[in-house]
């Protein structure tokens, strides 16, 4: 269960966070990657991510929704046991859906789309979302911020003019995640988000509410 927390303030700020923004992207089964690209399809490793053992794939898809489509959107890998599709607000804008907000992995009443690949096109009937931003945690990197997995906290962007802070952020933590502040494009934009770009989390008591989405 998320765990919310309101009213932040600074009384626990001071650690830095590393900042990236995610722009739409793909998780796709092997079986949807073997439909779209051809039987036994291996992803081609295009460049590492952030989060050990994942990286993103030379392969990309176009999205098709009831109003537009997105081309080029790129799949990560490795393959997942879910296809999701992960985009923001002005790309659910664009394709004429109504995506919901979830926690990654919660695909629970949302969006489907059709998918266009070089073999063939095929349509999901739900794993579109607007992921939670999120800040990945190994239990080392939980344990000097002072935060639990499934705690929701805000956290303050340092940015060059465009400092901005951000609430509802979920905090999660696995033992192969490095520390890492994840937003999508639309909030990274609006945040001024450059390389290099830090955060501080910004803490305060718990109440019962969770988050919205």
């Amino acid at each position: 269960m998320l765990r919310r927390r309101s009213r932040p303030s600074r009384r626990h700020a001071g650690l830095r966070i590393p900042v990236a923004v995610s722009a739409r992207h793909a998780h796709l089964t092997q079986a949807t990657i073997d439909l779209l690209f051809g039987p036994g399809h291996e992803l081609h490793r295009h460049a590492q991510l952030s989060q050990p053992g994942e990286f993103s794939a030379e392969e990309t898809v176009t999205i098709v929704g009831p109003q537009g489509r997105l081309e080029h959107v790129r799949l990560l890998g490795p393959p997942r046991g879910s296809d999701q599709i992960e985009i923001s607000r002005s790309d659910a804008v664009t394709l004429g859906l109504d995506a919901r907000l979830r926690v990654s992995g919660d695909l629970h009443d949302t969006s489907g789309v059709t998918l266009e690949g070089p073999s063939a096109c095929m349509t999901l009937p739900h794993g579109v979302i607007l992921a939670h931003r999120h800040i990945h945690m190994s239990p080392q990197d939980a344990a000097r911020h002072g935060v639990r997995h499934g705690e929701v906290v805000a956290v303050s962007v340092d940015s060059d003019g465009r400092d901005l802070t951000f609430g509802d952020v979920v905090v999660r933590v696995a033992p192969h995640y490095s520390v890492e502040l994840h937003l999508d494009t639309d909030e990274g934009n609006a945040a001024g988000v450059r390389p290099g770009t830090t955060a501080v989390l910004l803490k305060s008591p718990p109440d019962n509410s969770s988050p919205r989405g």
